[in-house]
Protein backbone atom coordinates (compact mmCIF):
# COMPACT_ATOMS: atom_id res chain seq x y z
CA UNK A 1 0.00 0.00 0.00
CA UNK A 2 1.00 3.48 -0.95
CA UNK A 3 -0.17 7.01 0.44
CA UNK A 4 -1.86 7.71 -2.69
CA UNK A 5 -3.94 4.03 -1.63
CA UNK A 6 -4.10 4.96 2.14
CA UNK A 7 -5.58 8.31 1.01
CA UNK A 8 -8.45 6.56 -1.22
CA UNK A 9 -9.28 3.80 1.40
CA UNK A 10 -9.47 6.52 4.15
CA UNK A 11 -11.92 8.80 2.00
CA UNK A 12 -13.82 5.59 1.34
CA UNK A 13 -14.22 4.45 4.90
CA UNK A 14 -14.99 7.75 6.09
CA UNK A 15 -17.05 9.13 3.40
CA UNK A 16 -14.66 12.08 2.99
CA UNK A 17 -14.08 13.42 -0.62
CA UNK A 18 -10.44 12.41 -1.79
CA UNK A 19 -8.78 16.04 -0.72
CA UNK A 20 -10.08 16.24 3.15
CA UNK A 21 -8.81 12.26 3.41
CA UNK A 22 -5.14 13.58 1.49
CA UNK A 23 -5.60 16.28 3.95
CA UNK A 24 -5.56 14.32 6.89
CA UNK A 25 -3.03 11.87 5.99
CA UNK A 26 -0.25 14.76 5.18
CA UNK A 27 -1.32 16.17 8.44
CA UNK A 28 -0.66 12.77 10.15
CA UNK A 29 2.68 12.36 8.25
CA UNK A 30 3.57 15.66 9.03
CA UNK A 31 3.31 15.61 12.36
CA UNK A 32 5.29 12.41 12.60
CA UNK A 33 8.08 14.01 10.77
CA UNK A 34 8.18 16.62 13.25
CA UNK A 35 8.52 14.64 16.43
CA UNK A 36 11.11 12.66 14.65
CA UNK A 37 12.56 15.59 13.37
CA UNK A 38 13.13 17.01 17.18
CA UNK A 39 14.56 13.66 18.52
CA UNK A 40 10.69 12.47 19.68
CA UNK A 41 9.71 8.67 19.83
CA UNK A 42 6.48 7.78 18.16
CA UNK A 43 4.67 4.57 19.46
CA UNK A 44 0.72 3.81 18.25
CA UNK A 45 -0.71 0.59 20.52
CA UNK A 46 -0.76 -2.18 18.91
CA UNK A 47 1.26 -1.44 15.25
CA UNK A 48 4.31 -0.34 15.95
CA UNK A 49 7.26 2.46 17.19
CA UNK A 50 9.24 4.66 15.16
CA UNK A 51 12.57 6.31 16.42
CA UNK A 52 15.51 7.94 15.27
CA UNK A 53 18.79 6.20 15.28
CA UNK A 54 22.27 8.32 15.60
CA UNK A 55 25.20 6.45 13.41
CA UNK A 56 28.37 7.56 13.76
CA UNK A 57 30.83 8.33 10.96
CA UNK A 58 33.10 5.26 9.43
CA UNK A 59 35.26 4.27 6.66
CA UNK A 60 33.30 1.93 4.34
CA UNK A 61 33.62 0.59 0.80
CA UNK A 62 32.01 1.78 -2.68
CA UNK A 63 30.27 -1.95 -3.00
CA UNK A 64 31.14 -1.03 -7.22
CA UNK A 65 34.66 0.18 -7.05
CA UNK A 66 35.59 -1.06 -4.13
CA UNK A 67 37.22 2.25 -3.29
CA UNK A 68 37.45 3.31 0.76
CA UNK A 69 35.19 6.19 1.60
CA UNK A 70 34.17 8.27 4.17
CA UNK A 71 30.69 8.05 5.06
CA UNK A 72 29.35 10.92 7.69
CA UNK A 73 27.42 10.69 10.47
CA UNK A 74 23.89 10.29 10.15
CA UNK A 75 20.76 10.12 11.97
CA UNK A 76 17.92 7.42 10.50
CA UNK A 77 14.14 6.37 11.67
CA UNK A 78 13.94 3.37 12.94
CA UNK A 79 10.75 0.99 13.22
CA UNK A 80 10.09 -1.81 15.75
CA UNK A 81 7.00 -4.04 15.17
CA UNK A 82 4.99 -4.26 18.24
CA UNK A 83 3.81 -7.39 19.74
CA UNK A 84 0.34 -6.96 18.91
CA UNK A 85 0.86 -6.66 15.30
CA UNK A 86 3.53 -9.22 15.16
CA UNK A 87 1.35 -11.81 16.74
CA UNK A 88 -1.53 -10.67 14.36
CA UNK A 89 1.21 -11.42 11.42
CA UNK A 90 1.51 -14.57 12.72
CA UNK A 91 -1.14 -16.43 14.36
CA UNK A 92 -0.20 -20.17 14.38
CA UNK A 93 3.57 -19.20 16.48
CA UNK A 94 3.11 -20.33 20.00
CA UNK A 95 3.20 -17.22 22.75
CA UNK A 96 5.89 -18.28 24.87
CA UNK A 97 7.85 -19.88 21.43
CA UNK A 98 11.45 -17.96 21.35
CA UNK A 99 11.35 -15.34 18.31
CA UNK A 100 14.22 -15.29 15.58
Amino acid sequence: MNKSDLIEKLAEKSKLSTIQAEEIVNMVFGGMEDALKTGGRIEIRGFGSFSVKDYKSYWGRNPKSGEKIWVNAKRLPAFKLGKDLRERLNPDQEPDAPQG
